[in-house]
């Protein structure tokens, strides 16, 4: 016996369903196509993707596992066109090239990853974290908050990637969380900043501290700072949390008269150095360093470092008392350094203010985060001799580094894999800063070693018994061999501590492990 509701189902049925659109990726093995197939995906939406390169050459490939999605490698095959509603090249592809032709002349309709970015809203709150050192900490630390808290942070899911520039963060805070806590980063290029805030459309933003870096192509280092003042520009009305302690950072609010919610950081602790930083009204400021390009200021023109917001003191060790408008608590860290109490600042204004999460939480969260890999990394403890990599590539980070193992270690072996962004001026510099702290210096990467012959003097310079071909300009200056020789020198000096610093350094940290574990490692130590 039929009802009048299954007279309706049966009605319903025979209605045509609207058949669900079809999203062609091309270029799934690259960052970007990689990421817009996911984004489409964690959005509901129905996706084939393509590649010419094999499984071999597709090093992202795992991050697809668990989606359900044909992926066609090595060729571009017929049935993808004619399946696709929508095709999606990545935004390298050259529109002259035959592959971009065969999209125009085939039934689906192209779409620019802008284009998507248009029509798939974060739908969530962004965090846009930016600065020259301690971004990855930070923002590695926020998330580490954000997963005790209950809330479920996006991640680019990219291994062996640091991901901070181009499309990689405005598509990451895309994808499906609760909270986007992205690092974003520069080239040095004016508009770079500019470019990302504007497809990440932030709630927040958070500027570590501005030191000179990306000061090649005859740019000086106000330019530089105006870049990461783009963030400012963007959260006008909003809310930004800076490092008071840093006169650029500081000069920038003061100059833009920011005017949505401004909460600063900063420490209370004694000078440990002192320098010279040039002021926004163009006077060279006197400070005393807490940190590299860090701590206590007042300049001519009324510049002067606030009263924190959120104030670290009675520093000892790993611990602090966190002192805000009414409260003081004790704070507790497992990682290690000065550099890292104002990471861990900044982690906590952003974390309390904007994601509400209490204090007391963010006192038992502070204290279970093991840090960055890469990042004062131990790759081995020794009663000869510890060795340690970390990913410092440019002046502020490499003296603040060095500064740190000085109060632990009477002798220091560095061995330098850095290129510079900022070319011979930036060699330059981390060789003499490096002068400073270490007993001896073993320039590893071209560059260092070009930049290490006007030192010669200095009587730390040891050089490795061939010099190392050019491999390459930027921070990844050294092969995974000049560093391998480099740390043989190294092995030989009598020092406490040997640190290998640079991009080159933390990405061959494997090869210097299975080196170190080698059977013969005993021959190059004292």
């Amino acid at each position: 016996m039929s009802t009048d509701m299954d007279k309706h189902s049966s009605e319903v049925d025979k209605i045509p369903q609207k058949r669900m659109k079809t999203y062609g990726v091309i270029g799934v093995c690259g960052v970007v196509g990689n990421l817009v197939a996911r984004v489409l995906m964690d959005h509901g939406h129905q996706v084939i993707c393509t590649d010419i390169h094999s499984s071999d050459n597709c090093p992202f490939l795992y991050t697809l596992n668990g989606y359900n999605t044909q992926i066609c490698l090595n060729e571009h095959p017929e049935s993808f066109f004619k399946s696709s509603d929508y095709i999606i090249p990545p935004p390298s592809l050259k529109r002259s090239s035959k592959l971009f032709q065969k999209i125009e002349d085939s039934p689906a309709q192209l779409m620019e990853v802008d284009d998507l970015i248009l029509e798939i809203s974060p739908n969530k709150p962004v965090i846009c974290i930016t600065g020259t050192n301690g971004k990855t900490t930070t923002t590695t630390l926020l998330k580490h908050f954000c997963y005790n808290a209950g809330f479920k942070p996006t991640e680019h899911g990219f291994m062996t990637l640091q991901g901070n520039v181009d499309y990689i963060p405005p598509l990451q805070c895309r994808l499906d969380g609760d909270v986007a806590v992205v690092e974003t980063g520069t080239e040095g290029n004016k508009g770079d900043l500019k470019f990302i805030l504007d497809r990440c459309h932030p709630s927040c933003g958070l500027i570590t501290n501005i030191n000179p870096d990306h000061l090649n192509h005859n740019q000086d280092f106000m330019h530089y700072r105006l870049i990461k003042g783009e963030l400012l520009e963007e959260l006008r009305g909003r809310t930004v949390v800076v490092n008071g302690d840093d006169p650029a950072v500081w000069g920038l609010v003061s100059n833009k008269n920011y005017d949505g919610k401004l909460v600063s950081f900063g420490v209370d602790h004694l000078p440990q150095g002192k320098s010279k930083k040039e002021c926004c009204c163009g006077r060279e400021i006197d400070l005393n360093e807490t940190i590299s390009g860090v701590g206590y200021y007042h300049c001519e023109c009324g510049l002067k470092r606030p009263i924190p917001n959120y104030l670290a003191t009675n520093v000892e060790g790993n611990s602090f008392i966190l002192e805000t408008d009414n409260t003081k608590i004790e704070m507790e860290m497992s990682i290690t350094g000065l550099h890292n109490v104002y990471n861990a600042l900044g982690a906590i204004a952003t974390g309390h203010e904007i994601l509400k999460i209490p204090l007391e939480d963010i006192k038992k969260y502070l204290k279970t985060f093991k840090g960055v890999p890469g990042r004062l990394e131990y790759i081995q403890k020794d009663k000869n001799m510890d060795l340690i990599v970390d990913y410092a590539h440019n002046p502020s980070g490499v003296e603040t580094v060095l500064r740190e193992l000085n109060k632990t270690y009477d002798k220091l072996a560095v061995v330098i894999t850095i290129s510079s962004e900022s070319g011979e001026t930036g060699d330059l510099d981390i060789i003499e800063r490096t002068i400073d702290y270490a007993d001896f210096i073993i320039p590893a990467s071209y560059y260092s070693r070009l930049a290490s012959e006007k030192f010669i003097s200095s009587g730390k310079i040891i050089l490795p018994p061939v010099e190392p071909e050019k491999f390459r300009d930027g921070t990844l200056g050294a092969t995974a061999e000049q560093v391998i020789e480099g740390l043989k020198k190294g092995l030989r000096c009598d020092a406490d501590a040997l640190v290998c610093i640079g991009e080159a350094a933390v990405k061959y940290k494997e090869n210097i492990k299975i080196f170190v574990n080698s059977e013969d490692i005993n021959r190059f130590k004292r």
